[in-house]
C-alpha cells in the first residue's frame, strides 16, 4: 500500500500543478472570474491532498491496519470527487455538479480522521 500511496500522491500533486497552471494561464481569458476562483480552489484542494496521500504513504507503515489504508483511498476519492466536481464546474459551466462537491469533502474529512484514529490505536 506504502508504494501506492506514494505513486498516487506524486501523479496527484504533477496534476495539481497542471490544473494550478492551467488556471492561472489558459483559463483566465475563457471563464468568469467566480468560476476561475472555483477551479483554482480545486487545484489548491488537490495539491493538499497530494501531500496528505505522500504522509499516508509513510504512515501506512508506522500505523499498519485497516484506518490507515482508508485514508490514503479516501483522500484519493476525495480528490476525483472534490477536484473533479469543481473542475468540471467550472470548465463546463454547470453549476449542479457542484452538488458533487460535498461528497469529495466528507471523504477529505474522513481521511484525517482515519489518520487521528489509526494514530490513538497504537
Amino acid at each position: 500500500m506504502e508504494r501506492l500511496f506514494i505513486i498516487m500522491g506524486a501523479l496527484s500533486g504533477a496534476i495539481g500543478v497542471a490544473a494550478g497552471a492551467f488556471g492561472a494561464h489558459a483559463l483566465r481569458a475563457r471563464v468568469e472570474p467566480r468560476m476561475l476562483e472555483v477551479f483554482e480552489t480545486g487545484a489548491r484542494y488537490q495539491m493538499y491532498h497530494a501531500l496528505a496521500m505522500l504522509a499516508a504513504a509513510w504512515m501506512v507503515s508506522r500505523f499498519p491496519g485497516a484506518l490507515m489504508n482508508a485514508s490514503g483511498w479516501l483522500f484519493m476519492a476525495g480528490t476525483v470527487l472534490f477536484s473533479g466536481s469543481l473542475y468540471a464546474m467550472a470548465l463546463t459551466g454547470v453549476r449542479a455538479l457542484g452538488a458533487i462537491t460535498p461528497l469529495g469533502g466528507v471523504c477529505f474529512i474522513a481521511g484525517w480522521a482515519c489518520i487521528a484514529l489509526a494514530a490513538t490505536k497504537r
